[in-house]
């Protein structure tokens, strides 16, 4: 049940029996030869395509997140942690007001994990409510499969790269990128990031066939659709 596909009628109706709901969180950035908007389109694909069996109402996912190390990257958009925070809590309070009261969200992108203790806080202060932070590509499932298909997998390699994030025409480099080496990211700028890693690639090759994404998809979907079907208690 995506929310951009009903009206207002439906979404309350649906609250007479339910009170979840899917909140995507995404972000618009580099991802080498992928589209910039990857994780949002895959936060709010793995939502749509756990939830619907489910009916629960899927919320359009959030384009905007924390970048800052990307900015170096022309098309990538970052927001303030200030920002973003009080536009998590704004997303939340509202979902409250009109009767929802358990929210899986399901993040799509790194960055945007320090906001997490403001669902912790909003809990707090909301009686009855319930928030799950949801990493889909990192919980421990779908992190396995991914390296059982292969180990060097990043940013912008083939574990991100789905017919739905790819972009028709481009030709991508046929090669396995070295790992980036990640303690020199933590004290560089935006223009440092660019400089070490190139491309945007953090390692892995950039393509893999679609029968090893396929089966990457399926078990994310169902490791989404565990968190949300199952105990809230």
């Amino acid at each position: 049940m995506k929310i951009s596909e009903s009206n207002w009628f439906e979404v309350e109706e649906y609250l007479k029996t339910d009170d979840r709901a899917v909140l995507a969180l995404g972000s618009t950035e580099q991802h080498a030869y992928l589209s910039l908007s990857v994780d949002s389109i895959l936060s709010e694909r793995v939502a749509a395509d756990a939830a619907a069996p489910l009916g629960v109402p899927v919320f359009p996912a959030v384009a905007y997140g924390l970048t800052p190390y990307f900015m170096g990257f022309p098309g990538s958009v970052s927001l303030k942690l200030a920002t973003y925070a009080a536009l998590v809590r704004d997303i939340l309070d509202s979902l409250y007001a009109t009767g929802f009261r358990r929210i899986l969200i399901v993040n799509g992108h790194g960055g945007n994990s320090p906001v997490q203790p403001v669902c912790a806080e909003w809990m707090e202060a909301h009686e009855g409510a319930r928030c799950r932070f949801h990493d889909w590509w990192k919980a421990p499932k779908t992190w396995a499969t991914v390296q059982e298909i292969d180990p060097v997998a990043s940013h912008a390699s083939w574990m991100e790269n789905f017919p739905w994030t790819r972009l028709p025409g481009r030709t991508l480099p046929d090669a396995q990128k070295p790992f980036v080496p990640f303690e020199k990211l933590r004290d560089r700028n935006a223009a440092g990031v660019r400089e070490l890693i190139g491309d945007g690639n953090y390692g892995g090759v950039y393509q893999k066939p679609d029968a090893d994404t396929d089966r990457l998809w399926a078990v994310a979907v169902e490791e989404t659709r565990a968190l949300l079907d199952g105990d809230w208690a």
